[in-house]
């Protein structure tokens, strides 16, 4: 493999990591080389991916890996048939989390619920329930916060709004803190628990 075909596939890695655009310039720091290399990987990679589904859109100033034109209306489908399922009690789960505690790395959102919910995240980002964006204190993931939209649909005006708020959102922060009075029972007394 020469020089180009490893710095293609590592620009696909990137962008494929990303799950959206990256600027070029960005693209270069992060791969160390010119704008003639990066040019040169990104039309190599245009190339090697053309029949697989998957394609290089580039502007003047950012490249993503997306869905092929031909492969775009089989994506549709699937996304239009996700949509229209019930998000279920995982779903659920993940938005009481966020609307209670707040925004959240996946990490987080894990431990509360003991189980992996990339799944179900992908699925509320899909329906404009959840919103990323980076981790100001760890640039390798991401946070996830529920939508101005959620809120409003829940006639919350900001998330203090929402019921039983100033009991759960204790809890969760209780919980995550590893704060274990309420599983020992010592204010069991006092809450009927």
């Amino acid at each position: 493999m020469d020089d180009s075909s490893r710095l293609a596939a590592k620009v696909q890695a990137l962008l494929f990591a990303e799950g959206g655009s990256l600027t070029l310039k960005s693209l270069m720091k992060s791969l160390t080389c010119d704008d003639a290399q990066l040019s040169r990987a990104l039309d190599e990679l245009t190339e090697k991916l053309a029949g697989t589904g998957l394609a290089i859109v580039r502007s003047d100033t950012e490249a993503a890996l997306v869905v092929a034109a031909e492969a775009r209306d089989a994506v549709m489908k699937k996304a239009t048939e996700e949509y229209e399922r019930d998000i279920g009690d995982a779903g659920l789960e993940v938005l009481a989390i966020l609307l209670y505690e707040g925004p959240s790395t996946r990490a987080d959102i894990d431990y509360v619920r003991g189980v992996n919910s990339s799944s179900t995240i992908r699925t509320l980002l899909t329906r404009g329930l959840v919103e990323r964006s980076g981790n100001p204190e760890d640039g390798r993931e991401y946070i996830y916060r529920a939508t101005t939209d959620l809120l409003a649909h829940l006639g919350a005006g900001k998330r203090e709004d929402l019921p039983e708020y100033g009991t759960i959102s204790p809890e969760l922060t209780a919980f995550k803190a590893g704060n274990d009075d309420h599983a020992t029972g010592s204010e069991s007394a006092d809450t009927g628990a």
